[in-house]
């Protein structure tokens, strides 16, 4: 583990316990606060959640650096059985120098081989049945490709959560779905025969949405600065954007023309009394908690908004322990209540009728469908008179509650 993120783990435990020795101090004494332990609270908290935020960021760096490739498949235009391993790697390394020269100078700089190697790569958006007007894109190298997706995966906690599943093209997809916890097996007397239960199966339907970065212009003497690193730059800030606007949408979609989203989806497992439009109280979070069945507790967390996570700090439970409780030590998480817990800025903040927390296996709960391959397309013309060149990038995929028995959500009183 790096040692900045050591040291930081060790001061958030030591102000968290400093906090708790102002409180515990005032509690033994039978009295109010003074004025200087309330600055040094005030003080010490604020310090807190600068701390505690460094923590999150130096994880989700760490997470961006382990790169899944399981579900990654950079296609050359050849047959498998044609090339051996070390030829696959070789023509990937060729593609990928290929589409660095595309991105500064267009097609007019590639030679015959690299064209030829770019042509094999492009892809009809128009037989991929999309509402785009454009002729297509050229497919994202493995490289490229893994910027984008894990710069999506930091700004959307349930994006990493999720079950993701990944289709090589954008055709509509039929899910099964079955509930058969109703149903239970039986007894049987001697000679009689076994009864029958039929399986209720039902389905849902995945579609493909696309998401757009909306347009990147840059300047023609940006492109030729061979100091400005476009191969990093380019993909992570259309990364950013496209991730942005899925975390939204796996949270908030409402299911018509767009994905399905979380708090639209899922069921309310507890609502809060009357006048708790912005406050959350430990017997809610316990409500909460067992209104999911216990053979989903087992991976359960909980999901929210960092504002959400800001109230429920300053939760206790009946003992007057804090229900959040610091990393202990390196490798270990951070919990409410017992329970990890992952921040997505996308999920509502407390507010009249919010259901700003989320709890459950979102892996059982959520799943996320992706077409494989990220596009990008290069337009020159458009803005030539500008001396620029812009850069749009696009990602298809759809959302939706997979098990509603594995989520349940809090929901704010409305007044």
């Amino acid at each position: 583990m790096p040692a900045q993120l050591e040291r930081l783990i060790e001061e958030q435990n030591t102000t968290w316990q400093r906090m708790q020795d102002i409180q515990s101090l005032a509690e033994r004494e039978g009295r109010d606060w003074t004025a200087e332990e309330r600055a040094n609270w005030d003080a010490a908290e604020k310090r807190l959640t600068e701390v505690s935020g460094d923590i999150e960021r130096l994880n989700k760096m760490a997470a961006l650096d382990k790169v899944d490739r399981s579900q990654i498949a950079v296609t050359t235009g050849e047959p498998e059985n044609r090339r051996g391993e070390g030829d696959g790697e070789e023509r990937t390394r060729q593609y990928t120098e290929a589409f660095s020269v595309y991105l500064r100078g267009g097609m007019d700089r590639l030679t015959p081989d690299q064209r030829n190697l770019m042509m094999d790569q492009q892809v009809s958006l128009r037989a991929m049945g999309t509402n785009t007007d454009a002729g297509g894109g050229f497919t994202v190298p493995e490289e490229f490709r893994n910027i984008m997706t894990e710069t999506m995966k930091a700004f959307g906690g349930l994006f990493g959560l999720a079950e993701v599943i990944t289709t090589s093209t954008g055709a509509n997809l039929n899910w099964p779905t079955n509930d058969d916890t109703s149903n239970e097996g039986e007894i049987l007397g001697e000679n009689q025969p076994t009864g029958e239960q039929d399986l209720q199966l039902g389905g849902k339907e995945l579609k493909a949405y696309t998401f757009s970065s909306k347009q990147v212009r840059l300047s023609l003497n940006l492109l030729q600065d061979s100091a400005f690193s476009l191969e990093t730059w380019v993909p992570k800030k259309l990364g950013e954007r496209i991730g942005r606007r899925s975390a939204r949408a796996w949270t908030t979609g409402t299911g018509v023309d767009q994905p399905e989203g979380l708090t639209t989806g899922a069921v309310v497992g507890k609502t809060g009394a009357n006048g708790q439009t912005t406050s959350v109280i430990y017997d809610d979070l316990v409500d909460l908690e067992h209104s999911v069945d216990s053979a989903y507790r087992a991976n359960a967390q909980y999901l929210m908004h960092d504002l959400t996570l800001k109230v429920i700090r300053k939760l206790k439970d009946q003992q007057g322990r804090p229900l959040w409780q610091p990393i202990p030590a390196p490798g270990f998480p951070a919990t409410i209540n017992g329970f990890t817990y992952n921040i997505d800025n996308s999920m509502p903040v407390p507010a009249a009728g919010a259901k700003s927390l989320a709890f459950g296996d979102f892996k059982a709960g959520y799943l996320i469908r992706q077409v494989l391959d990220v596009q990008t397309l290069r337009l020159v013309e458009r803005y030539a008179e500008y001396l620029q060149v812009a850069f749009l990038g696009f990602a298809r995929m759809d959302g939706m509650i997979n098990d509603p028995s594995a989520i349940r959500l809090y929901q704010h009183s409305a007044s």
